[in-house]
């Protein structure tokens, strides 16, 4: 490799101690020393910070991952709670995917908790949309909307039995029973658990994402 002379600027061959023009002592290493980050640092290529994240190459990889974990994971999913842990695992492997077309080939835990934050930014809402619509056809599109109505009237049953045995006045029960058999009363408390779904299933892809990176993206790290 060829350097040049930091005084006279004419070219010094590779294992010169002194410039052979001005006699200026040179800085001499062997690559056998470094690391291929430090090199590359040394000869003045750009090396990314493993704490910053390119977003354009990260949203790509998490698209596919994030909307289809949000289907999955919406409020009618049959896999329960599994469906946290899903959305946990599709942000780590967003973070794995999106580290192997990355040099150096890691990420810090934070980085790897912000691309899981935005994982579960779009599985969140994807799932939210997907509980939005099944909703809607349930209701009008195969006309279950009976069914509905029916599993709404066990649920208010419930409440009100439970309310009962706490011991709570027959006014506040008739008030809390009314509040929940209204339109208003019905929709406010779907969309309380769609978003606590959504903010549930965001938390887990965050922390999903720094494990990732602690556990899948670390030991690629250079030099380790």
């Amino acid at each position: 490799m060829e350097l040049t002379c930091s005084r006279c600027h004419q070219t010094v061959q590779d294992g010169y101690r002194f410039c052979p023009e001005c006699g200026l002592p040179q800085l001499v290493y062997s690559a056998e020393n470094f690391t291929d980050t430090e090199l590359r640092d040394r000869r003045g290529e750009t090396v990314r910070d493993a704490n910053s994240v390119e977003w354009r190459s990260a949203v790509r990889t998490i698209l596919p991952l994030a909307i289809p974990a949000g289907i999955v994971c919406s409020l009618f999913s049959p896999i329960g709670i599994y469906r946290l842990l899903l959305m946990g695992v599709a942000a780590a492997w967003a973070v794995l995917l999106y580290t192997r077309g990355q040099r150096p080939a890691w990420v810090t835990t934070s980085a790897g908790a912000r691309i899981g934050l935005v994982t579960g930014v779009v599985g969140g809402w994807t799932a939210a949309v997907a509980t939005g619509v099944s909703f809607y056809a349930m209701r009008f599109w195969v006309h279950q909307g009976g069914s509905f109505d029916s599993f709404w009237q066990n649920l208010v049953n419930q409440q009100q039995t439970q309310g009962i045995a706490m011991g709570v006045d027959a006014q506040t029960l008739a008030a809390g029973k009314a509040m929940l058999n209204s339109a208003e009363g019905r929709a406010g408390l779907v969309l309380a658990a769609i978003a606590f779904l959504a903010a549930t299933l965001l938390l887990f892809a965050t922390a999903g994402g720094a494990v990732g990176a602690r556990m899948l993206a670390r030991p690629q790290r250079p030099g380790n």
